[in-house]
């Protein structure tokens, strides 16, 4: 097959951004023999003029390789094909083409990355739509392998978790080394991902293990993300492993600790209660047909995304005293 030169190639691994949740001293030594060739020297001896021109979004060169003969699924020595490449460079003309030539959709890494996974990474949500529009799957079928939906909370692309979500991914998938993705947006203070995922139904208290996102983001010291949390009913009694509550972790004197400080000393009021249990008994996969409803637009407001406190809330108080006249 003829080969195209290939032009400054970055040694940087095209893995960045992966976290399996392990340092490099605590990887068993199977696995940093395995993995060693791509962590440390980054396995590019093999890497195609394909993967080159999806990297590079070379579209042409891209259309006269795959004429010539270069097959869409070619793998480097890790697995990594040019459909990784394309994804993880934000490259959506490239991956439409790869597509239509038969490129994998699913296609997995040694270490489980997908190209799925990659959108996530460069937030690129063009190529992602295209991956799900070709039945790329939004979770792999082990928790223990990289996850979409996580790597975009981590990142704070919203655009892509949104697109998850609406394709079916589990606002609750429990990755055995990272959490819930709510607790993932937590950690990395993605106050909007936050939103979006407890918009979409994700439970308020799962967390990783026995700490709950309101601990993590309490210890953060993110009074927006507390102030969130509590919004969709977070329990602020709930304790970790240490037994501590979450305002134990926060800053104190701060507006965080404050925050907790009110809720523990008022009960959850009897609007928030409702919605809490209206909102679980609906599900979170049907949570999107609310709008469809036969409701009047203010209580669907209510039931979408107008926790009580706000402006909505009362109004909605309200108006239902007001139903209630003859």
């Amino acid at each position: 097959m003829p080969e195209v030169p290939v032009q400054s190639l970055d040694l940087t691994s095209r893995k960045r951004g992966l976290d399996l949740g392990y340092s490099a001293g605590s990887l068993p030594e199977r696995k940093r023999a395995c993995w060693g060739i791509l962590t440390s020297q980054g396995s590019w001896a093999d890497r195609s003029p394909l993967h080159e021109a999806a990297s590079q979004g070379r579209l042409l060169a891209l259309n006269t390789l795959l004429v010539q003969g270069y097959q869409a699924n070619i793998l480097t020595i890790d697995h990594v094909t040019p459909l990784h490449e394309a994804c993880l460079s934000d490259r959506v003309a490239c991956v439409r083409a790869l597509l239509r030539a038969g490129a994998n959709v699913n296609s997995a890494t040694i270490d489980g990355v997908t190209p799925l996974y990659n959108c996530s990474s460069s937030g690129s949500v063009g190529c992602m739509e295209l991956l799900l529009q070709n039945g790329a799957r939004t979770h792999t079928t082990h928790a223990h392998l990289p996850s979409a939906l996580h790597e975009a909370c981590k990142r704070g692309h919203s655009q892509c978790v949104e697109l998850l979500l609406a394709y079916g991914a589990d606002p609750d998938y429990n990755a055995s080394h990272l959490g819930s993705p709510l607790h993932v947006a937590c950690l990395y203070n993605q106050t909007a991902c936050c939103r979006i995922l407890l918009h979409r139904g994700a439970r308020v208290s799962v967390g990783r293990g026995v700490e709950s996102p309101l601990h993590t983001a309490a210890r953060q010291d993110s009074a927006e993300q507390v102030s969130l949390l509590l919004e969709y009913g977070a329990d602020c009694n709930l304790r970790d492993e240490r037994h501590q509550r979450a305002v134990d972790l926060a800053t104190p004197g701060g507006r965080t600790e404050e925050l907790l400080l009110e809720n523990q000393a008022s009960p959850r009021s009897l609007l928030l209660l409702c919605r809490i249990l209206i909102r679980r008994v609906v599900g979170p996969s049907r949570l999107k047909l609310l709008p469809s409803l036969p409701l009047p637009p203010l209580l669907t407001d209510y039931l979408q995304a107008g926790p009580p406190g706000t402006p909505a809330a009362h109004v909605l108080l309200g108006a239902a005293g007001d139903a209630a006249c003859p």
